[in-house]
């Protein structure tokens, strides 16, 4: 996929995140395909056409995913696969695209030095889901976080992160990363992590990466996968540090009631990553 087609899908990205805004704050009326429409200034087909060439499903079966029985469903199923793997000794059921995501967690001493002696590369690039700043040394990818604006909040965090260490920009590689992140047709991939956490947030990054591809977890599931079933307000609190997104999976999960939950690049944005993962998911298949 060329860059031009990715700086499209992040156009289109922002009709469906202002779609969905608008579907969650009139739920309760139910609004038609036309309102919806309506509100993002399009025509019903050209909504349906975008719909359809940006999630790879159709309006309908999108607005489907959108809803909590949907969601609470997807929990019920998520048990029964997840329990049947981890049964049977397997991590999960398989990841998007066969992207193999390995990882490794910086030491204690590494992280007092704020990056002292390293060199962060660093660019932004247009994703399906807007505009992201990642950050990688030569061990791995660092940090990947969406952009609502020009990237200088984004900015700010890795240069927190990485105080001492040397901040070279590369859009060109950045760009060439996401490609490889989101590839225009399901093939075999590899990335690796350089995290930076505690040992129980590095926990809870691992057993995310491992969860099958779209599927959709509850908080206590997520506890339940680590072993620490009654540390769920732990658990939520190491997914909201999460600072490489997409990779680290934290947008899958939702609330038991079906509720999809804060995000830190935006609620509206996590739903719709859910929706496009599924429609990536369906095509592959």
């Amino acid at each position: 996929m060329t860059e031009s087609s990715f700086e499209t899908q992040s156009r289109h990205y922002t009709v469906v995140a202002r779609a969905i805004e608008f579907i969650r704050t009139n739920a309760r009326s139910q609004p038609s395909l036309a309102e919806i429409a309506g509100e993002v200034h399009l025509s019903e087909q050209r909504l349906q056409r975008l719909f359809s060439a940006w999630a790879g499903i159709s309006p309908k079966r999108f607005l489907q995913y959108l809803t909590k029985e949907y969601a609470k469903q997807a929990l019920r199923e998520s048990s029964d696969i997840l329990g049947a793997a981890l049964q049977s000794g397997l991590s999960g059921p398989g990841r998007l695209h066969d992207l193999m995501v390995s990882c490794e967690a910086m030491t204690p001493g590494e992280i007092k030095t704020l990056g002292e002696g390293v060199s962060v590369r660093h660019g932004i690039a247009a994703t399906p889901f807007g505009n992201a700043l990642l950050g990688w040394t030569s061990r791995g990818l660092c940090y990947l976080a969406f952009c609502d604006g020009d990237g200088t909040a984004q900015q700010q965090e890795l240069c927190s992160q990485w105080s001492k260490a040397e901040l070279i920009p590369d859009e060109a590689e950045a760009i060439s990363l996401v490609r490889r992140i989101f590839p225009p047709q399901p093939k075999p991939g590899n990335l690796h992590l350089l995290l930076r956490g505690t040992n129980f947030q590095i926990k809870v990054w691992e057993a995310l990466i491992n969860i099958g591809s779209s599927r959709l977890i509850s908080y206590s599931q997520l506890a339940s996968m680590i072993d620490s079933p009654r540390a769920q307000r732990a658990v939520a609190s190491a997914v909201a540090a999460n600072t490489i997104g997409y990779l680290i999976p934290c947008h899958r999960v939702i609330r038991e009631s079906g509720e999809s939950g804060n995000y830190r690049w935006g609620s509206d944005r996590k739903m719709a990553i859910q929706v496009w993962e599924s429609g990536q998911c369906k095509n592959a298949g």
